[in-house]
């Protein structure tokens, strides 16, 4: 596999490296040593998916607070999308910044999102699926959610958000309190 590190701490763009021949390929997604050598999560213990029919669906942006915090690796299985980690680590050095970059089915990229980040993506195509590892379970007390077009963070989706839940389109802009950020100091 090839890390690649991005401008937010902790967060990496993972490309298989592909062993091709004339049946089609074979890559590696996951190591468990190669993830270590990297210092990044080794233990999964929950595996996700979400189809998005239409293009320009937003999904996040989400995260956990406390022992809950979870690490994800994403992958789109099917169709294109943008997906975004922000970076809501109180100490971090990119607090409120944010990265993204175009998972698709045929690049087979991934985005490897550390805890204290929140995660978001808008879908490219129709029929959009999404697959992804989290480090730790659904712990809904402790889930929390960042308006995706909070002018504080002013993440340039490069596709118009034309459907959007209304759980995410309630979440609130950052705030401190709300988000946990002393919640997540110490923790990460």
């Amino acid at each position: 596999m090839i890390f690649e590190e991005t401008p937010i701490k902790g967060a990496y763009v993972i490309r298989p490296e592909e062993r091709r021949d004339a049946r089609g390929f074979f890559a590696r997604l996951f190591c468990e040593t190669e993830f270590g050598q990297h210092g990044l999560e080794k233990k999964f213990v929950q595996a996700n998916c979400s189809l998005s029919v239409d293009k320009g669906t937003m999904r996040g942006m989400h995260y956990q607070l406390g022992a809950a915090a979870e690490t994800k690796l994403v992958r789109c299985t099917a169709g294109a999308l943008f997906d975004v980690a922000l970076d809501l680590r109180p100490d971090s050095q990119t607090f409120g910044q944010w990265f993204g970059v175009e998972l698709t089915a045929e690049n087979h990229t991934m985005l490897y999102v550390p805890r204290g980040c929140a995660h978001g993506f808008v879908t490219l195509t129709d029929q959009a699926e999404v697959f992804y590892l989290v480090s730790a379970p659904y712990t809904s007390s402790q889930e929390r959610g960042v308006r995706f077009d909070d002018p504080r963070f002013a993440i340039g989706w490069p596709a118009p958000v034309e459907h959007v839940s209304s759980k995410d389109a309630g979440s609130p802009d950052f705030d401190p309190a709300y988000h946990g950020v002393e919640t997540l100091r110490g923790l990460l």
